[in-house]
């Protein structure tokens, strides 16, 4: 998730056990690992613009390596500050394994995918239950970390620890809820699908993004749940054969080389951009949860077939995708 939801949770379960006199290294300590493992973001080349989707979540989030990750931001923490403050290294480094550990469990709680079991796996493990990024999930949080410093009370951030792990669950519920709907709905068109997925669109556990394949193709629709289930009917498009879709890509590759690293990176939901046969996009992620429009993708130059491809991003929403985006919140037809 995004940087401030990681600070503040890494901060908030050492708070939530530490004594008062040793709250405020438990609230710095936490804080700090809890961001840590996104520093695998550095790892990147100008030269190979997918060599940070490879790293990214990678070792820095695996399981195995959060006690080493906790001691290296422990010891740089208590190098820098620690000493001169008269900080126990012990009372550091078990602060720091507290917040360290919660950042690659959350991360595995969105569509994103972590490499939890690294090196024995490299299966990047996304359980779809929370967006990347949530107010309803980090405002809470947030306050429950500073009114436990303002009141020097572990209550409040115990009180927030409990809404985030209800909230979690309300996801799983959630994603429980949208599968079946997509289910009934692929059903209702005569469909029965190789597999289906649903996963929460940017900032809400309301509106779900379903994906299922059929045959060779996917649809992408979208439900919304509430009081009353609304599903959107959206689009299909062939799922990516390289045979059909890119003849000219030459076995053996850098381009071939680098198509099948994406295809790891987004777990199989491949297809080409409709706009651009030159462009294939990871499904998983769009503005409008019920439309193919990506926001990533790789582009290919058949004339250089040994040059790395191209990754690109798009996210300019329209103002017809915001007015659009916000009925669909709401629970509105649109057109």
């Amino acid at each position: 998730m995004d940087p401030v939801t990681q600070g503040a949770l890494g901060a908030a379960l050492p708070q939530s056990v530490a004594q008062r006199a040793k709250a405020p290294v438990a609230l710095i300590s936490g804080l700090l690992a809890g961001m840590a493992p996104d520093l695998d973001v550095l790892i990147r080349s100008s030269a190979d613009p997918l060599l940070f989707l490879e790293y990214h979540r990678q070792f820095t989030h695996s399981l195995i390596f959060i006690p080493f990750g906790a001691l290296f931001v422990a010891t740089a923490l208590w190098g820098l500050i620690g000493r001169r403050y008269g900080w126990a290294f012990k009372d550091v480094f078990v602060f720091c394994l507290l917040g360290y550990a919660t950042h690659a469990l959350l991360d595995a709680c969105t569509t994103y995918g972590t490499q939890l079991l690294w090196p024995f796996s490299d299966r990047r493990i996304a359980w779809n239950n929370i967006s990347i990024i949530d107010p309803l999930f980090t405002l809470p949080l947030l306050c429950g970390v500073v009114l436990a410093r303002v009141k020097r009370s572990p209550w409040p951030v115990r009180l927030a620890l409990s809404w985030c792990l209800f909230y979690l669950f309300l996801g799983v519920i959630a994603k429980e809820v949208a599968e079946a709907e997509g289910w009934r709905q692929a059903e209702a068109r005569g469909h029965k699908p190789l597999l289906l997925e649903a996963k929460p669109s940017i900032g809400n556990l309301l509106l779900w993004k379903v994906v299922y394949r059929i045959g060779d193709d996917y649809h992408v629709d979208a439900v919304r749940l509430g009081l009353s289930t609304r599903f959107y009917a959206g689009e299909r498009v062939a799922a990516l054969d390289r045979e059909r879709d890119l003849p000219w890509l030459q076995e053996g590759s850098q381009q071939a080389l680098d198509l099948e690293r994406f295809r790891w990176f987004s777990a199989g939901f491949l297809a080409l951009d409709p706009t651009n046969p030159l462009r294939v996009i990871d499904l998983r992620y769009s503005l409008l949860p019920n439309e193919v429009s990506a926001l990533w993708g790789i582009e290919f130059d058949p004339s250089k077939p040994e040059q790395h491809v191209r990754y690109t991003v798009s996210r300019n929403p329209s103002e017809r995708d915001r007015v659009r985006l916000f009925a669909m919140l709401r629970g509105l037809p649109i057109d």
